[in-house]
C-alpha cells in the first residue's frame, strides 16, 4: 500500500512536471523562433565622405530576397528625411514647426509609449502631412519573433495610432535598434509591412553627451549622398537646433527633400493601408 501511494505521488510529479514544461515551450514560442532565419543582424552602413552612396548591409545577402527601402536613386539628388521617435522631451513641436516654415516632409518612426503619452503630437504630425510609421510598441528585438509576438508589437501599435487618429497608420516598419533578420523580413512582407532602414545616422541620441552644432552640421553634410535615408533623433536638443540650418544647406546643395511614398512608388513597392 505504501508502495503504491509512492508510486502514485511519483506519477503525479511527473506529470506536473511535464505540463510545466509544455508551458514553458509554448510560451516562448509565442514570443520567438529560434532558427537560423532568426538570427540577429544589426543593420549598418559604411559612410563615405565623396558624395557617393554607401555600402549598406553587405554581411547579409539574403537581402536581396525581400523588399525594404534604405536608399534611393544614385543619380538624383533627393534626400528621405526620417526620425526615430521613443518619447518627446520638448523638441519635436519645434521640429514640426521648421517642417512646416521649411515644407519639408517627414516619416516619425515612433513606438507605443510615444503614442501614449504624446496623442496631440501624433496627430500633429498626420494633419500636417507627414508619415506616422512603425517603431513597434515596446521597442524590442523582433529579429526572432513569432508571428504573434510580431503582430502584439506591431499590429499593436497600428491599433493605438488608429484609435487616435482615425486613420490606418502607414504601413512602414523600421525594427527597433536596427535589429533585423531573414525571419522579421519574412514577417513583414507576410503582414504587408516594408521594413525601413536608412544610409545616414549619426551619434545624435545621448541626451547628455550631445553633438556641437556646428559639428553636426558638418558630420551630416559630409555624408550626404544622393538617394539617401537620414535617420535622426527627435530626442536630440542638437537636431532641433540645426534643423533649419540644415534643410536650407540640403537645398543649398541641390538636395530636395521627399517623402518615404516617393522612394516606394519609385521602386516600385506598394505599402498597403490599415
Amino acid at each position: 500500500m505504501k508502495s503504491n501511494t509512492i508510486t502514485a505521488l511519483c506519477l503525479a510529479c511527473l506529470a506536473v512536471l511535464a505540463a510545466g514544461l509544455v508551458f514553458l515551450t509554448v510560451t516562448s514560442t509565442r514570443e520567438a523562433i529560434p532558427t537560423a532565419a532568426s538570427a540577429a543582424h544589426n543593420w549598418y552602413y559604411k559612410p563615405r565622405q565623396d558624395g557617393g552612396q554607401p555600402t549598406v548591409a553587405d554581411d547579409a545577402p539574403f537581402l536581396q530576397n525581400y523588399p525594404y527601402l534604405c536608399l534611393g536613386n544614385a543619380e538624383e539628388k533627393t534626400i528621405y528625411l526620417t526620425f526615430d521617435c521613443g518619447y518627446d522631451n520638448g523638441y519635436i513641436a519645434k521640429m514640426l514647426d521648421v517642417l512646416r516654415e521649411k515644407q519639408v516632409p517627414a516619416a516619425f518612426f515612433v513606438t507605443g509609449h510615444f503614442v501614449d503619452s504624446s496623442p496631440d503630437i501624433v496627430r500633429r504630425m498626420a494633419a500636417e502631412g507627414h508619415l506616422v510609421c512603425n517603431h513597434s510598441v515596446n521597442h524590442k528585438d523582433l529579429s526572432a519573433a513569432s508571428p504573434d509576438f510580431f503582430q502584439k508589437e506591431i499590429g499593436g501599435l497600428c491599433e493605438k495610432y488608429e484609435a487616435i487618429t482615425g486613420t490606418p497608420m502607414p504601413r512602414y516598419v523600421r525594427p527597433p535598434e536596427g535589429k533585423y533578420s531573414e525571419n522579421f523580413l519574412e514577417l513583414c512582407r507576410a503582414q504587408g509591412y516594408l521594413p525601413v532602414f536608412w544610409s545616414f545616422a549619426y551619434k545624435d541620441w545621448l541626451n547628455d553627451a550631445q553633438p556641437a552644432p556646428a559639428q553636426a552640421i558638418e558630420t551630416i553634410l559630409s555624408r550626404t549622398h544622393p538617394g539617401e535615408v537620414a535617420l535622426l533623433h527627435s530626442t536630440s536638443a542638437t537636431n532641433a537646433e540645426i534643423l533649419g540650418e540644415l534643410i536650407d544647406r540640403w537645398r543649398a546643395e541641390g538636395y530636395a527633400l521627399k517623402s518615404l511614398d516617393d522612394l516606394a512608388r519609385a521602386q516600385g513597392l506598394a505599402v498597403q493601408q490599415g
